[in-house]
């Protein structure tokens, strides 16, 4: 029985055809609010942050969205853009990034630029996220200068 799971799960690894583009270039947005203390308050949106930095993003939904029914909060929003497109809903994960797009607060623009071209990515559309990639590589300070130029690699063939 036990050979049988092994054999299983090793057949389904097979199966899944090795990583794609997207799944090579995705690396969730670094967990900095894990660290918080624990109250009454903020104890749902730290078990999805849990979730969250165990990858278990699907699982981190919930809780990153019901912490945002509370009020707008730009970096709880990051991490829902990313634990949507980390389980694999990019179309969901662009419509966060849209609105961290279209508010005052500009702390994430950089992240914003990235992981659109991510979304992008994961959508298919890869001359879109081609076109960011390269324009994010060209600007002179960005903070995902290298990893936009390491896409813009991949996906012109360079």
């Amino acid at each position: 029985m036990r050979r049988t799971l092994v054999v299983l799960i090793l057949c389904a690894a097979a199966c899944k055809g090795g990583d794609t583009p997207c799944e090579r270039f995705f690396k969730p947005y670094p967990d900095l609010i894990s660290d918080r203390t624990r109250t009454a308050t903020n104890g749902r949106l730290l078990d999805a942050m849990a979730a969250y930095q165990a990858k278990d993003y699907a699982d981190a939904i919930p809780g990153l969205e019901e912490h945002l029914k509370r009020g707008e909060d730009a970096a709880v929003r990051m991490y829902l853009a990313c634990a949507y497109l980390g389980a694999g809903q990019p179309y969901k994960a662009e419509m966060h990034l849209d609105r961290l797009e279209n508010t005052i607060d500009k702390r994430f623009k950089d992240q914003v630029e990235w992981y659109n071209a991510l979304c992008w990515l994961c959508e298919g559309q890869d001359q879109r996220a081609l076109k960011q990639a390269q324009w994010i590589a060209s600007l002179p300070h960005h903070t995902y200068k290298q990893e936009a130029r390491a896409l813009a690699d991949a996906l012109s063939g360079t």
